[in-house]
């Protein structure tokens, strides 16, 4: 019996919040996420006081500690550079 070495990709993201603020998170399930943002008490507080939210950026992190630091530098960017990169945001 093979073990596989089993990937996870992590996301980085932003929400636009119903307030028009934008709040950032890590996940490995951006689908759930945003749906328990916007539908269940596993969203965070933040966000329930500011439902609905939607996907305004994504993304993707090799590892969680990757994931975790590149939140934190987002997170601590200006409302304009946070803007800028929200808008150079392209869903595939």
């Amino acid at each position: 019996m093979t073990e596989k070495n089993i990937t996870t990709t992590w996301w980085v993201y932003f929400l636009r919040c119903s307030d028009n603020s934008l709040y950032a998170g890590v996940t490995t399930d951006i689908h759930r996420r945003v749906d328990e943002h916007n539908n269940s008490k596993l969203g965070a507080k933040y966000t329930r006081a500011r439902r609905p939210v939607r996907l305004a950026y994504l993304e993707s992190a090799a590892s969680k500690s990757l994931a975790c630091k590149r939140e934190y530098q987002i997170r601590h960017l200006s409302k304009h550079q946070k803007e800028q990169l929200v808008s150079q945001y392209c869903p595939k």
